[in-house]
């Protein structure tokens, strides 16, 4: 990840959005990484993909998060035993 400087963000600024197109970038202020600036698109993929309440049909979980729930519930169920 680039990291600019929050002095870069005001005096240069199109070079921080053109990386930001990019890539996300840090943004630090007194040498410290403080915020991260991203696309759009990034942005919202990034909170579809930590939202853990997920609905799917059982036909269209990918085999390898179908193999992992399986063996979960086949664990509780021996726990529970």
């Amino acid at each position: 990840m680039r990291e600019f400087s929050a002095t870069d963000l005001g005096n240069k600024t199109g070079d921080v959005l053109a990386a930001a197109s990019q890539e996300p970038v840090a943004i630090a202020r007194h040498g410290k990484p403080r915020f991260v600036m991203l696309t759009t698109e990034a942005f919202e993929h990034m909170k579809r993909s930590l939202d853990p309440r997920v609905a799917r049909r059982t036909a269209d979980i990918p085999e390898d998060e179908g193999a992992a729930l399986v063996a979960e519930l086949e664990r509780m169920v021996q726990d529970d035993a």
